[in-house]
């Protein structure tokens, strides 16, 4: 009799093994994909009442089971199965460009800082249907790396700000977009193309109120050396390029201006202006080891369509063009 109970044990035992590997590791895994935002929460089922069953977090690898319309339903290295809209997920594809777009970006020289305006959508490349990497959350922390400039043809609605298809000509309006480096909260440094409507940029004090006094609206800024003032306090001196007009323009920058402190009225002065450049971003600050007050600053002009290197000589307050188009 106790021989019949354990085998009937054994048996029961089998079954369930035999359905929990069928429930959870027999269906055909269709390809492999990652979630695409900083959160995503994964479903009991598609229809409209539903529960969560799991928050995943970006880039965590998922299996995709089944495809249902833009449903997809997914189970995660644990085994947790559920259902996600297929918007919240990158491919296996896009997801090796986008660590690829970021390990390049690590190398790039930062040519300002700032943050996201409001909640941003972060893509692969600079357009607006460019396939989404994840979107940012208002606040994040960016650096500014590179400026690309792109055409957006659009027509008129019936309305104001609508835009609908058109058999007449299409306006064409341009603007900027970013490849920018995030640093969302708590969570590793993602690379994208971010709309430059969407960028705020953390200029230091008092360089905003100078630009402004300018008519100059900042595109970088970097700092040349540092200088004490009368109470020993180091102060920053500041080469500054921006331009005026709209965005969208051909020249990353237009404007350039280097503010030093003076010790005399304890302020920022204006050391150096050229308002007529046509610079293209990166620019690169070189300082003289073992001589603070020896710097240069080198970025090339288009203006003529071919870039031409221009190199700038800074010796204390006095700055200098050494190198220009020829």
């Amino acid at each position: 009799m106790i021989r019949k109970i354990l085998l009937g044990f054994a048996l029961v035992a089998v079954c369930g093994f035999g359905l929990y590997l069928r429930h959870h590791h027999g269906t055909r895994v269709l390809e492999t994909a990652y979630a695409g935002n900083h959160q995503v929460i994964l479903w009991s089922t598609t229809a409209q009442v539903r529960e969560p069953v799991l928050t995943v977090n970006y880039g965590e690898r998922l299996n995709v089971l089944q495809r249902l319309e833009d449903e997809v339903k997914v189970r995660t290295t644990a085994g947790i199965t559920g259902w996600v809209n297929q918007k919240e997920l990158l491919s296996e594809d896009l997801w090796e460009k986008a660590k690829d777009l970021a390990s390049s970006a690590a190398a790039l020289p930062v040519e300002a800082r700032g943050f996201t305006r409001r909640l941003s959508n972060l893509h692969i490349e600079p357009a607006r249907d460019a396939p989404r990497l994840r979107q940012l959350e208002k606040q994040t922390p960016i650096e500014l790396l590179e400026r690309q400039v792109e055409e957006v043809p659009t027509t008129k609605g019936p309305n104001p700000g609508e835009e609908e298809a058109s058999t007449a000509p299409a306006t064409t309006r341009k603007e900027d977009w970013w490849l920018v480096l995030a640093h969302p909260q708590d969570e590793k440094p993602v690379a994208g193309w971010l709309l430059g409507q969407f960028v705020g940029l953390d200029v230091p004090e008092p360089l905003p109120d100078y630009a402004s006094s300018a008519d100059m609206r900042i595109v970088a800024w970097f700092e040349l050396n540092r200088v004490e003032d009368d109470a020993g306090n180091p102060r920053p001196q500041y080469l500054v390029v921006g331009t005026r007009g709209p965005e969208g323009q051909q020249c990353d920058f237009t404007m350039m201006r280097v503010y030093t402190w003076g010790n005399q009225r304890q302020r920022y002065e204006t050391a150096f202006v050229d308002s007529k450049a046509c610079g293209k971003l990166p620019l690169k600050v070189t300082r003289e080891a073992g001589k603070p007050g020896e710097v240069t600053f080198t970025y090339d002009d288009i203006r003529t369509g071919t870039p031409i290197p221009r190199t700038y000589r800074m010796h204390q307050t006095l700055v200098r063009l050494v190198k220009s188009p020829r």
